[in-house]
């Protein structure tokens, strides 16, 4: 019985219908709007491809140009809608002791036009790559995980080019930010719109910056912030620094306690944990909070991980570690934004229409965040061993396909397309050769 109740086709339309309603009204006409549904629809369903030719056959449309309107001339605000499914998240999932997690994620491009495009690392391939990479904010409470905003990184070679950045529809008053920056802007508009949360997790690449560390001081969030082995750790008030590592090295193994960083796939995360108590400081004042450094060390391959952190109120060592374990949400949605709604599907080079296409994606995700979250309460009221685990957003996906979004069998609409899609790709060739052409006489 309990599986059958967690399975609701029924609930999960009207999931579906209740986030597309929180942003319809932020287009002025019927079309755009009937058109952002049908995006976010199809974003769900089970195309292999993502993009506007796609989308716009899922969804019946003879041509494409509604759906590249919708990311290119189209009147709508992409941060309004944002501002919307952020509101949306936050009274689904919203808790005082909820965690806010910052992350990148890369996506591989070719040329140089895509906005924000260039030879830098990216964890997507796991080194430096032509790419482009965006800054997204996670939010994760015991009710569920999602993202919930999103900033491209421009590097310099982007911000320094003015030329450039209007080409591909950049703001003039948009200025370079570090990873870090981006992350802390997230942070603050999150914080200002009233989203209830109580810690930050993230990497190494925000827990090294002490800036980063003093901006979540400043506005009262603990944080649980993994620092390189070769961050060096203040002690003794600041009179002496230390490498995280050494520290570690100098540890007996009485300080060591196993715990479990949160549910994994095969059972329990367990870890060996040391917690060094109020021995971190920095210059500016502490606002009453206290500092500490988290040690993680993997039982069987002996790897160390390391984590600055601070607490406003005092803390247990239950907690840190539950904050530190679940920074992994952020990877989890990563994937699911990916492989379940396209997220790094886009082909778009404007500022614009990326925000709008990765906004839309949130939506998606969104949904299926919900969906999980929804059939996951469900299961535990009913407090029944069904044998099964718990539907996962890839399951659930294919379920909102098999029994909500069902593919178009019309052939002769399938045949329009894919004449239409051949007649485009000969116009295209047959374009590049007279450039490639006129570009070898002019040489």
């Amino acid at each position: 019985m309990a599986a059958r109740h967690s399975v609701d086709p029924d609930r999960w339309q009207r999931i579906l219908a209740g986030v597309l309603d929180s942003f319809a009204g932020r287009f002025g006409r019927v079309e755009p709007r009937r058109t952002a549904a049908a995006f976010v629809t199809g974003l769900l369903s089970d195309l292999e491809v993502k993009t506007c030719w796609q989308l716009a056959e899922q969804a019946g449309h003879a041509r494409p140009d509604a759906m590249q309107r919708l990311l290119f001339r189209a009147v709508w605000d992409a941060d309004a809608v944002r501002d919307d499914l952020r509101q949306l998240i936050a009274d689904r999932f919203g808790d005082l002791d909820a965690v806010l997690i910052p992350d990148e994620t890369g996506d591989l491009k070719k040329g140089v036009h895509t906005v924000g495009v260039q030879r830098q690392y990216t964890g997507t391939a796991g080194r430096i790559e032509n790419s482009q990479v965006g800054v997204f904010l996670a939010y994760a409470s015991e009710r569920g995980h999602t993202l919930i905003d999103r900033r491209v990184y421009l590097p310099v070679s982007w911000t320094d080019d003015r030329d450039r950045c209007r080409a591909a529809a950049v703001p003039d008053d948009v200025e370079f930010a570090t990873r870090s920056e981006l992350a802390a802007d997230m942070l603050t508009a999150a914080l200002d719109a009233g989203v209830p949360a109580g810690w930050v997790a993230a990497d190494e690449a925000y827990g090294n910056s002490s800036v980063f560390r003093a901006h979540l001081r400043e506005h009262g969030l603990g944080y649980v912030l993994a620092v390189s082995r070769s961050h060096l750790i203040p002690l003794d008030g600041g009179k002496t620094r230390v490498r995280a590592d050494q520290v570690a090295a100098d540890l007996p193994e009485s300080a060591w306690q196993r715990r479990s960083a949160g549910a994994g796939s095969k059972g329990p995360r367990l870890y060996d944990w040391a917690w060094l108590d109020d021995v971190c400081t920095d210059a500016d004042p502490d606002n009453g909070g206290r500092h500490s450094l988290l040690i993680r060390r993997n039982s069987t391959t002996s790897e160390l991980a390391f984590y600055r952190c601070w607490a406003p109120r005092p803390a247990t060592l239950a907690q840190l570690v539950r904050v530190a374990g679940i920074r992994w949400t952020v990877e989890e949605s990563f994937q699911a934004a990916k492989s379940q709604v396209g997220l790094d599907q886009h082909q778009v080079r404007r500022w614009d229409s990326w925000h709008r296409f990765t906004t839309l994606a949130l939506a998606a995700l969104a949904v299926l965040a919900i969906c999980a979250a929804d059939a996951a309460a469900h299961e535990t009221d009913a407090r029944t061993d069904t044998g099964l685990i718990r539907l996962t957003v890839n399951e659930i996906r294919r379920l909102i396909n098999t029994c909500i979004i069902r593919p178009i069998s019309d052939l002769t609409h399938r045949f329009h397309w894919s004449q239409w899609r051949r007649r485009h790709q000969a116009r295209a060739r047959r374009s590049h050769y007279t450039r490639r052409l006129n570009l070898e006489r002019q040489q």
